[in-house]
């Protein structure tokens, strides 16, 4: 299978991270939402990526043209995807919206075209099932920052072909990313084990255990994380984890997953972290 051009779904933080990172490999990507100014954002967020870049000298002006040229923004879904041989959704973690989506898509995309997800932690299969090709379907779940981070977590089904799985994986080498591969389970890998020591980390800080400062300091020079459990949950968003845990604990049914009330607290004062400017920093 030879996949040469992409279609992203959704252009908000995710989206457009993984939209940069695929036209600076050479795909040819549309990047699409249902808004226009919602496009434009993210084409925006992507080239101010690409001038830091410049500055730090590990981006240079011609690969900024190069990347741009290869991204084009549209709010027509069938004009995203309908010349793409792999599909990646990245929208808002609501099953009902992804199951819609995949639903649409089959009406607009070849039958080989591949479908990746880049959900955190929803059964990758209940997607697939929307979808009338569970064998070319699987979980791509990138990382925020997508163009600085390097790994990609593929979540496979029991239904996801050898050949979907293997053009996955080359198309997270050709990213540059490292790719594991994990079975469809609730938080898959990754979100089950952050989520889990983010939620600690947010009782220890309600107990008064500590500052959230030297919570995260402790991990990061005791364990050799690059952030902090609290910072990273101000980055990815309170709301976005509240979300997560709140569906882990009912899809595994363990209280390691149930949300502090200090978390419900924050989430319903709206101090979600980076993107208000106030969480357990200030930004």
């Amino acid at each position: 299978m030879t996949i040469t051009h992409i279609a992203v779904i959704g252009a908000g933080t995710m989206g457009h991270g993984i939209a940069h990172v695929a036209a600076g490999a050479g795909y040819k990507v549309a990047l699409y939402d249902i808004q226009q100014e919602f496009v434009d954002r993210g084409l925006k967020n992507i080239a101010q990526n690409l001038d830091k870049g410049i500055e730090k000298g590990k981006t240079t002006p011609e690969q900024k043209a190069a990347t741009l040229g290869n991204i084009a923004g549209t709010t027509d879904l069938a004009r995203a995807a309908s010349g793409a041989q792999l599909v990646i959704e990245a929208i808002p973690e609501k099953i009902e919206l992804k199951q819609d989506l995949y639903a649409k898509l089959e009406g607009i995309c070849g039958k080989d075209t591949v479908f990746g997800s880049n959900t955190s932690s929803l059964s990758i299969a209940r997607l697939a099932a929307a979808s009338k090709r569970p064998d070319r379907f699987l979980g791509m779940h990138f990382f925020n920052p997508v163009h600085i981070m390097k790994l990609l977590e593929l979540v496979v089904t029991d239904q996801t072909s050898p050949e979907t799985l293997a053009a996955a994986q080359a198309v997270g080498a050709r990213l540059g990313k490292d790719c594991i591969v994990v079975k469809d389970f609730p938080g898959f890998a990754t979100s089950r084990l952050g989520v889990c020591l983010g939620l600690e980390a947010i009782r220890m800080v309600e107990q008064g255990v500590a500052s959230a400062q030297d919570i995260d300091k402790a991990m990061e020079l005791g364990y050799a994380h690059p952030m902090g459990p609290l910072k990273l949950t101000d980055v990815v968003g309170l709301d976005v984890r509240l979300n997560i845990a709140d569906y882990l604990h009912k899809e595994l049914g363990s209280d390691v997953f149930k949300a502090p009330g200090l978390m419900r607290k924050m989430v319903a004062e709206n101090r979600l972290g980076k993107k208000t400017g106030q969480g357990f920093y200030k930004w």
